[in-house]
């Protein structure tokens, strides 16, 4: 039969933009309007349809703004000036808030239901008005943030958490971006690279010592009214403190059981480090000998062909999949790598594309520490570019575990002697390799747990609680007196976030172990395992529950005894 005509009159400006967007957009409305129906329910898939095109096209220029202003460039990769897709953008925001409220959602099927109330909720949420940083609060102009301000002032605002919140964050990029050690000035992560490279104790010491402005500009002096103790108290308030227990059960972990397993992997790490206790700036030398070692072997300028080359060894080719990448330093910089969806994978013409998922990092080193990041970040990209499904469920759910344990499926590799080997031509022993994995796992585990404890009592001394978690597992010699537990933007930019690396951390080694036994080991490359692992666990986006994928590819519920045992190998 011949197709419907499916053209759609518009609310807004009908710029069709990309000719590819504009067919997506009509091939999912046949898609969707021709699929069989329970009688009566034409209307109201009908005008889903066209809501959901409608939405196609507002991710798509959300997503290009978010990659333009994350890039500090006022155009789109494309040229289209940033401030015409603002305009746009509100324009298809409000003829999508019509087109939705029009769905009957009551004459829909199941799915339908669900692709309805994604989009209602992204609206409320990623899709929301287009922000307006508030003066000296936006870390992406390049200048200095006013950080003498009076936190309990801004609580008082209209938006005081949210003002709150970007104002903290803004004073810790700056920050972190600009230590200053003696006549140099680094960076967080160059300083880390320091910490486990230099032989001196005392040099070591000083280095981590200038940390401090990083660590005053989220606690100041840790006095009850400091900057992150009135958020972490908001915080609470707003959002809940059964936060964290909540995005681990999203993925399967059961809320009563969140903290104790927590427990149970630092008092494994406990067990096989040595008893003596240790200093704070002696933490990252005593796991760093495999950056110290093979770190000359990862120069700079080699990051971005080794990170290409090892995936393309698992049958990912990057350039094919459209992954870009902004590593370069500059002033303004957001201090976190992250990555996120340059464009959405859609049908075009019956073939999927993969989007443009975008990396943004900043090295002004090599190292293994930093190409481990890097094949982290670019686990994000792989995982976007395989999604495969409607456009109200292309997106991830990046509030669970499930996105961050995913993308370490491949960076956990950098601890095997097998792998060193093949990508970088020596080794290390690895028990070495094992104690710097875990290290910066149970740093995070630690850090999850610390969030938990604050915002179950936001009235705690956040130095205290910090020093007691890793006083008692980690062996850290006690240093209340200072807040080095101000070093990750999270703990300010997303309270509870750090869940999501404690429990990923779950999550991945159940899924990898689950991945050699079914599909075979893949450390050495596999050319096989990326389009394997992309059909059993990347393709789904919001299509199906996080945990319904996770235990359907597990055979059952998660648990930690994976990384439990990998954990034992520590001691062998």
């Amino acid at each position: 039969m011949r197709a419907p005509n499916l053209e759609v009159p518009c609310d807004v400006d009908c710029d069709p933009g990309p000719s590819f967007l504009r067919l997506a957009a009509l091939a999912l409305a046949l898609l969707v309007a021709c699929a069989p129906r329970a009688p009566g329910a034409a209307a109201p898939a009908a005008r889903l349809a066209a809501a959901e095109s409608l939405y196609l096209e507002l991710r798509d220029t959300r997503d290009r703004i978010d990659v333009a202003a994350a890039a500090a460039r006022d155009v789109a990769p494309d040229g289209t000036p940033l401030a015409r897709l603002a305009r746009r953008h509100d324009e298809l925001r409000r003829a999508l808030v019509g087109r939705l409220a029009a769905v009957d959602s009551a004459a829909l099927p199941a799915e339908d239901r669900r692709a309805l109330g994604v989009m209602r909720g992204a609206l409320r949420g990623p899709l929301g008005p287009l922000p307006h940083p508030a003066a000296g609060s936006s870390p992406a102009t390049g200048r200095r943030p006013d950080c003498a301000y009076d936190p309990e002032a801004i609580t008082r605002t209209g938006r005081g958490l949210d003002s709150l919140r970007a104002r903290i964050y803004a004073c810790y990029g700056w920050a972190q971006s600009h230590i200053a050690v003696g006549r140099d000035t680094l960076d967080r992560l160059t300083l880390y690279g320091e910490l486990a490279r230099v032989e001196d104790r005392e040099e070591r010491r000083r280095l981590f010592l200038s940390l401090d402005p990083v660590w005053r500009s989220i606690n100041g002096d840790n006095e009850p009214g400091s900057p992150y103790r009135r958020l972490i108290a908001l915080e609470a308030r707003a959002r809940g403190r059964g936060l964290p227990a909540a995005r681990a059960q999203l993925s399967g972990i059961p809320p009563d059981s969140l903290e104790p397993w927590l427990v149970s992997i630092l008092e494994a790490w406990r067990a096989a480090a040595p008893d003596s206790a240790i200093e704070p700036w002696d933490w990252y030398y005593l796991a760093g000998r495999p950056a110290r070692v093979l770190g000359g072997r990862v120069p700079r300028e080699r990051l971005l062909e080794l990170n290409a080359r090892i995936y393309r060894a698992l049958g990912a080719d990057l350039d094919a999949l459209g992954v870009r990448y902004d590593l370069e330093p500059r002033e303004g910089k957001t201090p976190v790598a992250f990555c996120t969806f340059g464009a959405r994978p859609r049908l075009v013409r019956g073939r999927w594309t993969p989007g443009e998922p975008s990396v943004f990092a900043t090295y002004r080193t090599g190292g293994l520490d930093n190409l481990a990041e890097l094949l982290h970040e670019t686990g994000h990209a792989v995982h976007i570019a395989a999604i495969r499904t409607r456009p109200a469920f292309a997106d991830w759910p990046d509030s669970d575990p499930f996105t961050e344990a995913v993308a370490d499926f491949v960076a956990l590799d950098v601890a095997e002697p097998a792998w060193q080997l093949r990508w970088l031509g020596d080794s290390v022993p690895l028990a070495d390799g094992l104690r710097a994995r875990y290290a910066g796992i149970v740093l995070d585990v630690a850090w999850a747990l610390f969030e938990l404890r604050m915002l179950r009592e936001p009235s705690a001394d956040p130095n205290e609680v910090w020093t007691r978690l890793t006083g008692e597992y980690l062996g850290i010699r006690a240093h209340p007196e200072l807040s080095w537990w101000a070093m990750r933007g999270q703990l300010v930019d997303s309270p509870g976030y750090m869940t999501n690396y404690a429990a990923g951390a779950i999550l991945i080694a159940a899924l990898r172990a689950r991945t050699v036994a079914v599909h075979g080991p893949f450390v050495l490359g596999d050319s096989t395992w990326y389009p394997w692992v992309s059909r059993a666990l990347f393709r789904f986006g919001l299509e199906r529950p996080t945990r319904v994928v996770t235990e359907g590819f597990l055979g059952g519920p998660v648990t930690p005894a994976a990384l439990l045992s990998d954990m034992g190998r520590m001691k062998r």
